[in-house]
């Protein structure tokens, strides 16, 4: 045989590959067309690469009514699922209501009047227990923390105190926990009716022992769960509160004239200086804020609120919001508690409305150990006592860091020691028309 120059042995041709079947092709469309659900359905022969030959052919009918019943068995299985998921809208069946106020506004009277109604379920301040237990963090870091509890007690679930509270306690272990007439009353407490009115002094005599598990128990069965709180600054914070699909959320907000605040808060200056120290971040020390910075950050705070609620508010904020100043409450009771009210789904009843009458038409404005009682007094009287208690000096120096709360909500300035010993001139500019009287109302009846 020759060979090639370069001694090579001639090259030969590789054998020709057979021709590709045309069974083999079509099955392999048929397995990338139907899939699983064709295997599933045993409608022909495992399909893999090393598939050689389909051995029969699928009717297009049997495919169609497979893809049928297993559409239909899909719906089948949604449907029942969502039957358990709450449907889009539907409300929870409690109503939450948030008093958002601050220290020495009229927030305590302002949660009686919740509290001592029968279908209510009220605490007060129980984010107390927050900042006793961080005091040395600001407010601001505590936010997220005291709303996580918040959404917690209007849930009925107390197991959140279990962070800041002794492991072993009773009702008595929980923040002026005499002030909530529910837990005074049955299920916490056998003494007293749900439709009593009843005091501090009493409950505390008579129920202090009952075990801490009363709480969540006695929660549970009200229509309305409110809680009455001083430390929010921020209306941003609760956002995600009102549009938890579980709470069904509502907010009152209580201001009071600065100047009146001013001079509620020097009755309690020892008792507030460590939540001072904590809206001033001072890490843990007690402030007795002489220079009204705490004041200014309240009133800050208040204007805030006020405006991120009434300036181009977000939708779910719509009937949601109802701001009550102290001034217009105690000046017509009637009209401002059956607006509030009216706002949290409740009604004012024959007893609540003589008990309301007595505790706003007392003698005098209180006395200094009862700053943090609820007790019959003259309200009107109370509301107007900074005028003849600071000095002017003083007045003008709160003036100076509220003013733009205390043009925005409604009061008038002074000029002149005259203008605000003079107590013809009213301060408190005009809002609304009062639809009710006291006069028309008989306590008797």
């Amino acid at each position: 045989m020759l060979r090639e120059r370069g001694g090579s042995a001639p090259s030969r041709a590789p054998p020709a590959a057979p021709a590709p079947r045309p069974r083999l092709k079509a099955a392999h469309c048929l397995c990338r067309q139907l899939g699983a659900a064709a295997v599933a359905a045993g409608s022909f022969s495992y399909c893999s690469s090393s598939v050689r030959m389909a051995r029969i052919r699928i009717p297009s009918t049997v495919v169609i009514l497979f893809v049928t019943v297993q559409t239909g068995f899909l719906l089948f299985m949604f449907a029942r699922y969502s039957s358990f998921m709450p449907q889009a809208g539907e409300k929870p069946s409690q109503v939450h209501i948030l008093i958002l106020s601050s220290w020495r506004s009229g927030s305590s009277f302002v949660g009686q009047l919740f509290s001592q109604h029968p279908s209510v379920f009220y605490l007060m301040e129980p984010a107390w227990h927050v900042w006793v237990t961080m005091s040395q963090n600001s407010a601001k870091v505590l936010h997220m923390a005291v709303r996580d509890l918040v959404r917690s007690v209007f849930l009925c679930d107390m197991s959140v105190f279990d962070a800041y509270m002794p492991w072993k306690r009773n009702l008595s272990d929980l923040f002026q926990w005499a002030a909530s007439r529910a837990l005074c009353s049955a299920p916490a407490c056998d003494s007293f009716q749900r439709t009593d009115i009843t005091s501090e002094m009493a409950c505390k005599t008579l129920c202090g022992r009952y075990p801490f598990s009363k709480v969540e128990e006695a929660c549970k069965t009200y229509s309305h769960v409110v809680i009455k709180e001083v430390r929010f600054f921020d209306l941003k914070v609760l956002y995600p509160l009102l549009t938890d699909p579980s709470l069904n959320l509502k907010i009152i907000h209580l201001v009071r004239d600065p100047r009146a605040v001013v001079k509620s808060r020097e009755q309690s200056v020892k008792a507030l200086a460590r939540d001072n120290g904590i809206v001033l971040s001072t890490n843990g020390t007690k402030v007795e804020d002489s220079k009204y910075k705490v004041m200014q950050e309240v009133c800050r705070s208040h204007v805030q609120i006020y405006e991120t609620a009434t300036l181009k508010p977000p939708n779910f904020l719509k009937n949601r919001y109802l701001m009550i100043r102290f001034e217009d409450l105690v000046r017509d009771p009637l009209s401002e508690i059956s607006e509030m009210y009216k706002f949290a789904d409740l009604n004012l009843t024959p007893r609540l409305k003589s008990w309301i009458y007595n505790i706003t038409h007392g003698q005098g404005p209180g006395k200094k150990k009862e700053a943090f009682k609820i007790t019959s007094r003259d309200a009107v009287s109370v509301s107007q006592a900074w005028r003849n208690v600071l000095p002017f000096q003083k007045v003008k120096k709160v003036q100076e860091v509220c003013k733009g709360a205390i043009n925005m909500l409604g009061y008038q300035l002074v000029d002149s020691e005259k203008e605000q010993r003079d107590l013809t001139l009213d301060l408190v500019l005009p809002r609304r028309q009062n639809q009710f009287s006291w006069l028309s109302f008989n306590p008797k009846h």
